[in-house]
């Protein structure tokens, strides 16, 4: 491992000095282990830990197939996916492997569906990316063996998200990807900046963006709930630069704060605001629908949203459909709070609003949302940086919500702050790029 962080660390190793490095038979990752899946059982969400399930061990190199690359990692990041699993919500991921099988199908499970690094091994078949390439990943794994996924890869039958449903994810020093989960390295960020925004930042790009999610327009009005989080701080910049106006929901004046930073103007503080939009765990309060409409309308000049960044789930989905405008989109994904959504279809059937699905990204949706990160239009939003031996510390604070941003994860990087090789980029963009960082 020293060899490989050595060569990458020169900057001028070529791919045959990257070819001519052996191969580790072994190295260590973050894992969840089998044997360990009914250890939260009977405890509510709340009170999970990953602290106690995510675990650095020591794991076999898995073998590299036709159309995969092995890649060494210097930075990952958390997504809630990770925290799902390291809790075994809603299921155990050992599920997934099993039906995926092969060498996935192991009693322990390399978590991560980020990472920034350099290719070490291309497997046969592969001729756009060679040893010594810089990349980052999305989190796509699509074999694309049926014509369903051939239009939109995210309709596969056999779509699988790495990582999560896959073996060999991110947060590790080696990792196994599809040739089709790379794309460059943005020069001018570091490592655990490059690492941080693939997942949410393809995610939030389709589900507003694309012609597949919200396909926002100029002069939109975004609702964005958890403007400040890993998901709705890259919707809240995507709005502001396509030219839509985002109502910026957030629950602390710190978060508030961010938001500004960032350009956004309307902005609602849940906590000062007391919303409860649920009476009891069974009862929703349409009085308080009504009241977060207006306060919506109160900060648009009478406007309802366009468009809605649903992913909290349970707990906010009635609220969104009631305050969408007439024809407006509710775009869903995640459910944080909950899956069981319930919301009054009259004002939905009524008033011909559109819920929408969506869920990550297609390889060229993720490719559009990364370029936008290489050329400094969009920015990583890392907060706090962890070492791969407090991974579960880092899962912990996404899952209590007390992160803003994204939660970031030093791999092979002995440090933060390596790997720019465009510092005048960097430099145009600096402000912008530590705008999240809490220390």
């Amino acid at each position: 491992m020293s060899e490989i962080l050595s060569a990458i660390e020169s900057d001028s190793a070529g791919a045959r000095d990257f070819e001519a490095l052996p191969v580790p038979e072994s190295y260590r990752a973050v894992v969840v282990e089998e044997g360990d899946a009914e250890m939260f059982a009977g405890l509510p969400t709340w009170e999970k830990d990953p602290r106690k399930s995510l675990k650095v061990r020591e794991v076999a190199t898995p073998e590299l197939a036709p159309g995969e690359a092995l890649v060494a990692v210097m930075a990952s990041a958390i997504n809630y996916n990770t925290v799902w699993t390291s809790i075994f919500e809603p299921l155990s991921t050992f599920g997934f492997l099993r039906k995926l099988g092969g060498k996935h199908d192991l009693p322990y499970h390399v978590v991560g569906s980020d990472l920034a690094g350099v290719v070490l091994r291309v497997g046969p078949g592969v001729t756009v990316w060679k040893p010594g390439d810089r990349v980052v990943a999305h989190c796509l794994d699509v074999p694309l063996e049926r014509p369903d996924g051939h239009n939109d890869t995210m309709l596969d039958p056999q779509q699988r998200i790495w990582g999560f449903e896959t073996n060999f994810g991110g947060l590790a020093e080696l990792a196994l990807v599809k040739a089709n989960q790379l794309m460059p390295k943005p020069e001018h960020l570091t490592w655990e900046e490059a690492a941080s925004p693939g997942l949410v930042n393809s995610t939030a790009y389709r589900q507003l963006v694309s012609v597949n999610g919200g396909n926002m327009k100029q002069g939109d009005i975004v609702l964005i709930w958890g403007a400040s989080g890993g998901l709705g701080s890259y919707a809240t910049q995507f709005a502001l630069n396509g030219g839509a106006t985002p109502v910026c929901v957030v629950s602390s004046p710190e978060k508030a704060e961010i938001c500004r930073s960032m350009g956004a103007e309307l902005i609602i503080d849940r906590s000062a605001e007391g919303y409860r939009f649920w009476k009891n765990e069974q009862e929703q309060d349409p009085r308080e629908w009504k009241r977060f409409g207006a306060k919506i309308r109160e900060l648009t000049g009478g406007e309802d949203p366009d468009i809605v960044f649903e992913h909290p789930g349970r707990e906010t989905f009635g609220a969104s459909v009631f305050v969408a405008r007439k024809g407006g989109k509710i775009v869903t994904c995640a459910s944080t709070s909950g899956y069981l959504h319930q919301y009054d279809n009259r004002y939905l059937w009524m008033n011909l609003k559109h819920i929408i699905s969506s869920h990550f990204a297609n390889y060229r949706e993720a490719w559009e949302a990364n370029r936008l990160i290489a050329k400094g239009k969009i920015h990583p939003t890392v907060s706090k940086v962890y070492s791969m031996d407090d991974t579960g510390q880092a899962a912990h604070d996404v899952h209590r919500n007390v992160h803003q941003g994204k939660v970031g994860v030093l791999c092979l990087a002995p440090s933060e702050g390596l790997g720019v090789l465009d510092h005048e980029l960097r430099a145009r963009n600096i402000d912008a790029i530590n705008r999240f960082r809490t220390s």
